[in-house]
């Protein structure tokens, strides 16, 4: 029942900005916690944040400051607002609920 599927994603310079977006369906988003995650090559899979149903969010402490997550429960769209971007940000960036994970988006960050 649960889809979901993450765009926006691209090649970028260190500094520079994306707005990732997921397309959410199948679950309530008052009810059930949205979150996204990301894995880089032989690295293993990595919470970023998440957002409850209450709009209550949760960061990991490698990107407080940088990165910001909200939704929109009447489109059905969760957004990861990634600022200052850095190298070590490069990953595959996965958005996640109920147990589910939806095709992931290519972040490249390089010079």
């Amino acid at each position: 029942d649960v889809q979901l599927q993450a765009s926006g994603g691209g090649l970028v310079q260190p500094g520079g900005s994306l707005r990732l977006s997921c397309a959410a369906s199948g679950f309530s988003f008052d009810d059930y916690a949205i979150g996204w995650f990301r894995q880089a090559p032989g690295k293993e899979r990595e919470g970023v944040l998440c957002i409850s149903g209450d709009g209550t969010t949760y960061y990991a402490d490698s990107v407080k400051g940088r990165f910001t997550i909200s939704k929109d429960n009447a489109k059905g769209m969760v957004y990861l607002q990634m600022n200052s971007l850095k190298p070590e940000d490069t990953a595959v960036y996965y958005c996640e609920t109920r147990d589910t994970w939806g095709r992931g988006t290519q972040v490249t960050v390089s010079s």
